[in-house]
């Protein structure tokens, strides 16, 4: 197996694409330990020194690190944790039913500004995303506002401010006048981490 690697907008994401598929369609994502118990790849992946996520989409892998691990040590386990995984013949995830269904998939309560929305996501959206080793997931439309989660190496980029607003936000409200703006949903870790790290700018900025 030869296994081919991409940078990402995120330096501390890097995109493997293993030549196989590996979710086929869709996309899932492990953040902690606990969580990638659900897939024999993840729990293996998060024994390497530095993986603080894994982010599976349909025929690559995204891993990412923390600042202070660097790619060139990584790379080797990481490299021999996906050719053991698929040479063992074991499933990408335990049960597929664990699975959230699909964010996007068309419901027939669905109004149809969402509808129209889920489409523009699924195919003209999310395939550019996917190329960066990134994924987005539609968390809701309510009062004009699109709710997204950024997954993969999307999450924690400095460019995904600049991805929803000046893309996303932008394509969402020309085809669809319904839509006022996007705004991005974070996982409770994601919020109580930038809690933190406002405290910590005040504090800053009350010592100058």
């Amino acid at each position: 197996m030869f296994i081919q690697t991409e940078s990402t907008p995120n330096n501390d994401s890097l995109k493997f694409i293993p030549g196989v598929p590996v979710m086929g369609s869709g996309s899932t994502e492990f953040l902690d330990v606990r969580a990638s118990m659900k897939s024999p790849l993840a729990k293996q992946l998060f024994k390497i020194d530095g993986v603080v996520g894994v982010f599976f989409g349909p025929d690559f892998v995204t891993i990412s690190k923390d600042p202070y691990s660097e790619w060139q040590l990584m790379k080797p386990d990481v490299y021999a944790a996906i050719m053991d995984h698929f040479s063992s013949g074991q499933p990408i995830v335990y049960d597929e039913a664990d699975l959230a269904a699909s964010d996007t998939a068309i419901h027939p309560d669905d109004s149809e500004e969402v509808q129209m929305i889920k489409e523009l996501l699924d195919t003209r959206i999310r395939p550019s995303i996917q190329e960066d080793g990134g994924d987005i997931e539609f968390c809701g439309f309510e009062d004009g506002i699109v709710k997204l989660k950024l997954k993969g190496s999307c999450r924690g980029c400095d460019s995904s401010v600049i991805t929803l607003k000046n893309g996303i936000e932008n394509m969402l409200m020309h085809y669809i006048p319904e839509v006022q703006s996007v705004e991005q949903v974070f996982d409770e870790n994601e919020t109580v981490a930038l809690k933190e790290f406002e405290k910590l700018e005040k504090k800053l900025g009350e010592k100058k």
